[in-house]
């Protein structure tokens, strides 16, 4: 039975993981409501909720936009979800998204 539960967490867990990415990310001023935290990346889909975290915060952010165009980063967030980030006055951090 234990090997039964440990087997199905490991599953649940690898398959979170499957869809985490980790990278750089910058911030640019977002095209949503103001004050909405967004964000554009490649290939997840519009309207899609992605969390973005950093340093032990997270957010939630929806994708409204395609991009980032440069190369070695993996997604943009709206100034709002840099500022809860902590990354604004960095401009460019490395985080994990999922």
């Amino acid at each position: 039975m234990k090997t039964a539960i440990t087997s199905a967490a490991m599953l649940l867990f690898t398959s979170c993981m499957a869809n985490a990415e980790s990278g750089l990310a910058s911030y640019y001023h977002g095209i949503g409501r103001s004050g909405e935290m967004t964000c554009a990346h490649r290939r997840r889909p519009f309207g899609s909720m992605i969390t973005v975290s950093y340093h032990g915060k997270s957010i939630r952010c929806r994708v409204n936009d395609r991009g980032p165009f440069i190369r070695g980063r993996i997604i943009d967030v709206s100034t709002t979800a840099a500022r809860a980030l902590g990354i604004l006055q960095l401009g460019v951090a490395h985080v994990v998204i999922e």
